[in-house]
C-alpha cells in the first residue's frame, strides 16, 4: 500500500472541506490508499494544482486527479516556502491540542518566559542530552522548554521503558535530568502520554531528535546552543511583528 510521506499541512484560506472534494480527487486518493480520509483541499497559486490534506499530510494533485506531486512549493520571487508555511500552521494546531499536564515543563527563570519551545526528546539521544545539560542557560535566557516524547526506536525499546519510568516518577524534572545524565530510571509504569506523543510526532514530520518547535509551528533544525537558539527566536519574533 502506498504510504504518504510524513508532511504536515495547514488548513488555510481558500480551502474547501473534504465533503466538497471533487470525485476525481477522492478517487485518486483512494487509489493510493483505500483507507485514506481527505481532510481538506486547497487551491495553490499554480493554476490546476491542488493542495490535498490527507491525515495531516500534504500532497499535490492536478484537478483531474491524474497527476500527483510531492515536495516543496516555493514562490520564486520572494523565496517563500508555501509548503512549509502550510506545515507550520498545521503543526501549530496539532501541538496546541497537547495539554500542559501531558508535558514535562522546565520553566523560564521567574516564571515569565520570553519564548516557549516544544521539544520532542529521546532519553538516549546524544544531542537531546547535550541540549538538556544546557537547560539552566536556556531557562535563564527566558526560554521555557516543554518536553514531549519521541523514543526513536519505538515500542518496545529501552528508550521507551526509560521514558515511561521518567514520566511515572514522583519528581519528573529530577528523573528527566538524571536519565539524561545516564542514570537508569528503572521500570516504573503508569498511564502516560508517550504513545500519543510518538504518534503526534510522526504525523507532524518528526524524524529525529531533538525536534524543536517554536511558537509559530516552525520546526527548528535540531540542537542549537542556548544563545544561538535565543537569538533565532528573537529574530523570528521581530520578523513576525514586522
Amino acid at each position: 500500500m502506498f504510504r504518504f510521506r510524513l508532511i504536515a499541512v495547514a488548513v488555510a484560506a481558500l480551502f474547501v472541506t473534504a465533503a466538497s472534494a471533487s470525485p476525481e480527487i477522492e478517487a485518486a486518493v483512494k487509489r493510493l490508499n483505500p483507507n485514506a480520509k481527505i481532510d481538506s483541499v486547497k487551491e495553490t497559486p499554480i493554476a490546476g494544482l491542488l493542495e490535498v490534506t490527507v491525515g495531516g499530510q500534504v500532497i499535490y494533485f492536478s484537478k483531474d486527479g491524474k497527476h500527483l506531486m510531492q515536495g516543496m512549493l516555493i514562490e520564486s520571487a520572494t523565496r517563500r516556502n508555501l509548503t512549509e508555511e502550510s506545515q507550520s500552521a498545521v503543526r501549530l494546531v496539532e501541538l496546541a491540542k497537547v495539554p500542559m499536564a501531558d508535558m514535562i515543563v522546565f520553566p523560564a527563570r521567574g516564571g515569565k518566559p520570553k519564548h516557549v519551545i516544544k521539544v520532542f526528546t529521546d532519553i538516549d539521544c546524544g544531542y537531546c542530552r547535550k541540549l538538556h545539560t544546557e537547560m539552566t542557560q536556556m531557562n535563564d535566557l527566558g526560554i521555557e522548554v516543554q518536553y514531549l516524547w519521541f523514543p526513536r526506536a519505538g515500542n518496545p525499546s529501552d528508550s521507551w521503558r526509560k521514558s515511561t519510568a521518567v514520566w511515572c516518577a514522583k519528581d519528573q524534572l529530577k528523573a528527566m535530568t538524571d536519565a539524561k545524565n545516564g542514570i537508569d530510571p528503572g521500570n516504573a509504569t503508569c498511564t502516560n502520554p508517550i504513545e500519543k506523543d510518538y504518534d503526534l510526532g510522526q504525523r507532524i514530520g518528526v524524524t529525529g531528535t531533538p525536534a524543536i518547535f517554536i511558537a509559530d509551528g516552525t520546526m527548528m533544525p535540531g540542537y542549537m546552543p542556548p544563545q544561538a537558539l535565543f537569538d533565532e527566536l528573537e529574530r523570528r519574533a521581530k520578523m513576525k511583528k514586522g
